[in-house]
């Protein structure tokens, strides 16, 4: 899914090429991507996009009248930009205005982008799950939002309604920046735990954002994706840490996992994924030393 450094530069690439023009025509050819009826997708035609913003993992483009279009990506939804007089490939949606055409296209069967059109600002800040944006925030107030509930800190990162654009992939590169397990409870963390979480939020999204607009050379992002070979830990099971050489391990889940460092993380303790750990139960090697014997 795409996260807070890749929806910032969609939404930086939007500006350039959206911003202050009309919204001429929009086509639909899935019925279910759009999840809201009033007022109708047709409302912002003929309309000036005023502003752009990104909210959460969610990218709303502002315009005449307080009118807003929310774009949710989810998993494998994405954007792409085609020039005035340049023909649009096949996508599930196209926004025609008189710069060019936004497309949204999404991979695979499972149809989970969305997008909705809210009628004032009120219904987009309702729409809104809230998270703290850590990068405008204070020590003090990430720690408060951090430990008022008692949770994983895989779990608490990713959970919109905590903070704000983070999800599956730069969570697993904070904890590992941060030298904290994935497992960690959020309310067991000392001082010093919470302010390294707190700096490699800092430290590793402002990176990352930089290094996608480097990527995009100036052109509209084509290349979106969670899973980066420059990445430290996040689609790199199997291959060694950068920092101590150490095999990269996972947590398997749902349609998700978590990639960690067993050394710079744990301890060199091996967290129990779910489906092995059940099915080889004391076979289940608990630590690097154990696995590397194996």
């Amino acid at each position: 899914m795409p996260e807070l450094p890749d929806i910032t530069v969609y939404v930086e690439a939007l500006e350039q090429r959206v911003r202050g023009h009309v919204l001429e025509s929009t086509r639909l050819t899935h019925p279910f991507l759009l999840r809201t009826f009033d007022p109708p997708l047709s409302a912002l035609q003929g309309r000036r996009v005023e502003s752009l913003r990104r909210v959460g993992k969610r990218i709303a483009l502002g315009f005449e009248g307080d009118l807003w279009l929310v774009i949710h990506l989810m998993i494998a939804g994405r954007l792409h930009w085609f020039a005035r007089g340049k023909k649009p490939r096949a996508s599930l949606a196209a926004f025609n205005f008189d710069s060019g055409t936004l497309t949204l296209t999404e991979a695979g069967t499972r149809r989970r982008a969305s997008l909705h059109v809210f009628g004032n600002s009120q219904d987009l800040a309702a729409h809104d799950p809230h998270g703290l944006e850590v990068l405008d925030s204070d020590f003090d107030r990430f720690r408060a939002r951090l430990v008022t509930e008692n949770h994983t800190l895989k779990r608490a990162l990713t959970d919109p309604r905590a903070f704000s654009g983070i999800g599956n992939a730069y969570s697993d590169e904070i904890l590992h920046h941060a030298g904290l397990s994935p497992v960690a409870l959020t309310q067991k963390l000392d001082e010093g735990a919470i302010r390294k979480l707190y700096d490699a939020i800092r430290a590793v999204l402002p990176h990352w954002t930089q290094r996608l607009r480097d990527d995009a050379h100036g052109e509209f992002p084509e290349k979106v994706t969670a899973f980066r070979p420059d990445m430290a830990v996040h689609g790199r099971f199997g291959l060694p840490c950068p920092e101590c050489g150490t095999e990269v391990q996972r947590i398997r889940y749902a349609e998700n996992e978590t990639n960690y460092c067993p050394r710079c993380q744990t301890g060199g303790r091996l967290l129990a994924d779910r489906a092995l750990s059940r099915l080889l139960k004391s076979d289940w090697p608990k630590t690097v030393e154990e696995l590397e014997r194996l």
